[in-house]
This record gives structure tokens, C-alpha cells and sequence, in this order.
């Protein structure tokens, strides 16, 4: 069924068809699921790398003045939707004067964490790698290519007929050869950018993996010689359509981590969540059960990134634990940016009688959880953040909290609205898909009241 999608630009109605190039893909990629393949392999035991590099959460206190202010973004999934929105942010971010200890500052160099989940991890993983080099090259190398096109074309061809690596490795190299260079979590160590936390799903215990020192410590494996294009495959791998990203899980190492977990599964009895993440952590201790795990996409646990910040502050034993846990001191201010990509197509179900189609169900169905599991996540970091800014608040010094955020539904028109709501997820968008979507990133974030309120504060 085409969908119609009304541009912002003009009073005509485009028609375009992504259902039938997603169909196509679906079809495609189902019949060569059958094929046997294995995830490759690239992490190191912890002592393979003698010259390694802790990438830790430990980066977000570095060089950080505790009298500013603490400024985290979250990057929610959503294919190339995700990506641009959140290019958007950053733009507006580099715009935005204000004053810090009396002299001017951009605000976008005061980011001190990017939280990033599948599309919005492309984004995240390049700035952080790049810097302002993302300005002048992140729209030719991926925001406007045909991604997925040129996905699909590499099944294809020859020489993947007879080969067992999977399409998560041919995605892989893809990455590497046109968006990271090969680069790897020792080159994100050195680069001058903010702490990038990438998160990606346990498929065999269903919970978030974040992609830092700290968890690799708990698969004895060392994580600066690992490549960010595997980590952001990851973070994207949407299960069937690309093979999870497989890590080994060494024995022997030093498993400390382990017990201080346990230690603090035993303190947060009674919240279900953090005690299912500490189960789930603590498990990568059996050795002989768990000896690969198997990543997936990052928003089957947190689409929006946020969790990843929640489970990390409360496991840690709250706001000022966690400060004193990275060595940094808080800020007078803290502020948390969710750039939130997530859409509500029209699917035109109630308009006929007739028996929708599988996709249309399927998405509708997914739709329907992924927004519902929004505002659960949404309403508990707008209160944790209340809480963990009365925490680190002194008699001395305030600390105030600002939430932050961008999403389609603030949009006054309503034409408008339902043109960025049908755009699709996927890795192939038209050039005014891309335009558009970074226009509005830029306009959300200088237009979002809160974020308003904070910029008048530092001035």
C-alpha cells in the first residue's frame, strides 16, 4: 500500500513506497537466513593488549570545571530518522552562546556524555570520534547515502554466494569502509570529544550492554583494540533482518566487578528492573554457559538512551555515588537532552475492513509497545533527574535540573507532524527527508521551553 506523505514545503501531496522496498528486503533476507554463517570474533582477553586503554566512564570527569555545567544527550533509534534528527541537535548545539564563569561558550562544548542507541549511535560514535569534522562530512558518508541500497546490492554479489560470514559482517566492513575508518575504541580514547556510550541488547538475557571498559571488564576482554564500526553494528543490528555481533566471553580475569555487583543487587531488593540488569550483569561470570554473547539492536531494551544513564546512576548507589565513583564533582547545573526519533505512522487500518497486511500488523504492534515503553522511561528520568539533583544539592549550592525534549509531537502544525511521523525506519531516506529532518532538529531543541529556561539561566 503507498503511503502519502505530505511535504512541509508545499501544499502538494508526495506519494512514495518504502513498504514494498522493505518488503522486498524482508523477503530477501529471510531466504538467506536459512544459510549457515557465525559472528566473527574481534575482541581480545584482557591481557592481549598490554598497551591498552581504559575507556571508561571515568572520561566524563576529564578536564570537566565543576562550577559549569553538566550536559548529557540522548540519541534515541530510528534508522536514518534517528541520525539526522540528532545531527540537527548538534548543529543547534554548536549555535547556542551562552555564559560560563563569565565568558562566552558554545554549548556544544560542554556535552560531557553522548547516550546513543541504534541509528542515533552513528551519529554519536562520529562525533565522538571527529569532533567538528562531522559539519563538512557526516551528511556525504552517510546521512545521504542509500545505505540499505547498497546493503542489499553486497548480498548479491558473487562473492558472498559460498561465504559463511553473515550480513552483519558484510555491514560491518560497509561501516568501516565509508562512515569510521577502521577506527577503534583506542582511537575514540584520544579523540577530544565527549564520553559516547553506544548500548546494544543481550540477546540471550534480554538486557542493555553498554559498550565501556566497565562492562567489557566482565567479559574479561579489553575494548580500546575493538573497532566502533562493530560496536554501532551492534547498537543497530535489528534481529533477522543482520546477525547479532558476537563477543567471546574469556575466563580468567580478575572478577572483582562481579562482586560489587552482587553487592549492589542485594541493596536495590525490591525495584524489579535494576534487580533483572544485575542479573543479567553478574551472569557473564558463568564462564562455562555464556561463552559468546550474542548482540543486538540497543532499542529492544532503551530506544531512547536513557536507561543507559538510569541503570548506570542507580546501581552506582545514586547521583552522588556515581559522581564520586568517575572522580568528577557535580555541576551547577545538570541538564539531559533526549533527542527522541520515534514516529507514529498512519497505517490507514481503520479506514477498510479488510484483514491488514503482516508488515502493517507487525509495525503497528511494535508502534504500540515502543511508545508505551517511551513514557514509562520518559516519566521515570524526569523524576530520578529531580532526585538526583536534590542529592547533589548543597546549602552552598544548587544544583538545578532541566529535562530536555525533542520529539515529532511537539510540532504545531499539523501537517507538519504527519509528514516527519511517516517518514520511515531504514537507512535509505530521500534528500528533503534528510533536509527536513535536520531543519527540525535544529528548530525543536531552540523552541523546547526547558531547554529555553536553561539557556536564559546561563546567561
Amino acid at each position: 500500500m503507498l503511503r502519502q506523505i505530505p511535504d512541509p514545503a508545499s501544499n502538494m501531496t508526495k506519494v512514495t513506497d518504502p513498504l514494498s522496498w522493505r518488503a522486498l528486503a524482508v523477503t530477501v533476507l529471510l531466504s538467506l537466513a536459512g544459510c549457515t554463517s557465525y559472528g566473527q570474533i574481534s575482541n581480545l582477553h584482557v591481557d592481549e593488549n598490554p598497551a591498552r586503554v581504559k575507556y571508561s566512564l571515568e572520561r566524563v570527569a576529564d578536564g570537566k570545571d565543576p562550577g559549569g555545567v553538566t550536559l548529557v544527550l540522548a540519541f534515541s533509534g530510528g534508522g536514518t530518522r534517528a541520525a539526522a534528527l540528532a545531527y540537527g541537535v548538534l548543529q543547534a548545539l554548536r549555535g547556542t552562546r551562552v555564559r560560563i564563569d563569565g565568558q562566552p561558550a558554545r554549548l556544544l562544548d560542554q556535552v560531557d556524555l553522548v547516550s546513543s542507541v541504534s541509528g542515533g549511535s552513528f551519529t554519536a560514535a562520529y562525533y565522538g570520534l571527529h569532533g567538528e569534522r562531522i559539519f563538512d562530512e557526516f551528511e556525504d558518508k552517510f546521512l545521504r547515502r542509500n545505505v540499505a541500497g547498497e546493503l542489499l546490492r553486497g548480498l548479491f554479489s558473487p562473492s558472498r554466494w559460498f561465504s559463511d560470514r553473515g550480513r552483519t559482517e558484510m555491514a560491518i566492513d560497509y561501516y568501516d569502509d565509508t562512515v569510521f575508518e577502521d577506527a577503534t575504541y583506542g582511537d575514540l580514547f584520544f579523540s577530544d570529544g565527549p564520553a559516547i556510550v553506544i548500548n546494544a541488547t543481550d540477546l540471550g538475557r534480554g538486557v542493555r550492554f553498554s559498550f565501556l571498559q566497565e562492562y567489557f571488564d566482565l567479559l574479561c576482554s579489553d575494548l580500546s583494540s575493538f573497532p566502533v564500526s562493530r560496536a554501532v553494528a551492534a547498537s543497530s543490528a535489528v534481529p533477522i533482518l543482520f546477525n547479532p555481533v558476537v563477543l567471546r566471553n574469556f575466563p580468567d580475569c580478575d572478577q572483582s566487578t562481579i562482586e560489587g555487583l552482587r553487592a549492589a543487587r542485594q541493596r536495590l531488593q525490591g525495584s524489579p528492573q535494576l534487580e533483572d540488569v544485575l542479573d543479567g550483569m553478574t551472569s557473564y561470570a558463568n564462564k562455562e554457559d555464556r561463552q559468546y554473547i550474542h548482540m543486538v539492536d540497543g532499542g529492544i531494551t532503551d530506544n531512547l538512551g536513557l536507561l543507559a544513564i538510569y541503570e548506570m546512576v542507580e546501581i552506582a548507589g545514586g547521583a552522588r555515588a556515581f559522581m564520586q565513583s568517575i572522580g568528577a564533582e557535580p555541576a551547577s547545573k545538570l541538564v539531559v537532552i533526549s533527542v527522541n526519533a520515534s514516529a507514529r505512522p498512519q497505517y490507514a487500518l481503520e479506514s477498510s475492513n479488510r484483514v491488514p497486511s503482516l508488515e502493517n500488523t507487525i509495525s503497528a504492534m511494535t508502534d504500540a509497545q515502543l511508545h508505551r515503553t517511551n513514557a514509562r522511561t520518559l516519566d521515570l528520568f524526569k523524576r530520578s533527574l529531580t532526585r538526583w539533583a536534590e542529592e547533589l544539592s548543597t546549602p552552598e549550592r544548587r544544583v538545578e535540573p532541566y529535562f530536555v525534549e525533542i520529539n515529532f509531537d511537539s510540532l504545531v502544525q499539523p501537517s507538519r507532524r504527519l509528514f516527519f511521523h511517516q517518514i520511515p525506519v531504514g537507512f535509505s531516506l530521500t534528500r528533503p527527508q534528510v533536509d527536513n529532518l535536520i531543519q527540525v532538529g535544529r528548530e525543536l531543541l531552540n523552541l523546547e521551553p526547558e531547554f529555553r529556561r536553561f539557556v536564559r539561566d546561563m546567561q
